[in-house]
């Protein structure tokens, strides 16, 4: 590979040249003169296309909401994660927006979500770190429809933790709209006596939960065997008993 050294970058094809983007460096590679696929790598490459799918879904519903600066290696990085886990969602559950700083920096205790879509950060005492004097707390939720591939509803909610004092917890209904798989991310931005922090690790932004796709009002009533099978064992006697007379059928 070759980095690029012009004023001007580019991304894709240009040419007989490849132009790409790692670690916010922008390099090139050559064209290959031919390409050979077994069954294998073609399976690989639907696995890698789906997966990135997948991935620009998930960025690009989160953008908008985010607040902070997300490493130059988290579009692989989800890519990744996704690839390895499947149609499985919820193993995107603990990925950092920002590798150089997690929740755990700020947490002792990671907050979780209840049945009833209510998020609890429970109370603990904040870390502290020098010269931080409070937190901008975010919660992020979003749902996803990744079988139309659409955002069908999100919801976002801010908070500020003053780490002199114990927190004493919080409860924050979500209640996000619309069909599909729910993504909640928790955002932190450290204070200083200049305002938000500019350290990137003084900022975090992960995904804390990844709930199963939720259908509304698609309930089915399930029925009995046992009790269809001894209807149908007694409506031709009823009948029968109705045609003598003895009852009357409405």
């Amino acid at each position: 590979m070759a980095k690029q050294m012009s004023i001007f970058t580019f991304t894709g094809k240009l040419g007989n040249l490849i132009g790409y983007q790692r670690n916010g460096k922008y390099f090139l590679r050559s064209v290959p003169q031919s390409v050979r696929q077994t069954a294998a790598t073609r399976r690989a490459s639907r696995r890698f296309g789906l997966a990135s799918r997948k991935a620009a879904l998930i960025r690009h519903a989160c953008y908008p909401e985010l607040d902070i600066r997300c490493d130059g290696a988290h579009i692989n990085r989800l890519n990744k994660v996704l690839i390895a886990a499947g149609d499985d969602h919820t193993a995107i559950a603990g990925f950092h927006f920002n590798q150089y700083a997690g929740l755990d920096r700020f947490f002792t205790v990671i907050p979780r979500l209840f049945r009833n879509e209510v998020l609890h950060i429970p109370a603990q005492s904040i870390i502290r770190h020098k010269g931080i004097t409070g937190l901008e707390v975010k919660v992020i939720a979003i749902r996803i429809d990744f079988m139309s591939g659409q955002v069908t509803g999100r919801r976002a909610v801010t908070l500020m933790i003053d780490p002199e004092t114990t927190f004493e917890g919080r409860d924050i209904a979500l209640d996000v709209p619309g069909d599909g798989t729910l993504v909640i991310i928790l955002q932190v931005r450290a204070l200083d006596k200049n305002g938000i922090a500019g350290n990137r690790q003084h900022m975090a932004a992960d995904i804390i939960t990844v709930t199963a796709l939720q259908m509304h009002g698609c309930f089915n009533k399930r029925t009995h065997p046992e009790r269809l099978t001894l209807q149908q064992l007694l409506i031709p006697d009823i009948r029968h008993i109705a045609d003598k007379g003895l009852v009357q059928l409405e």
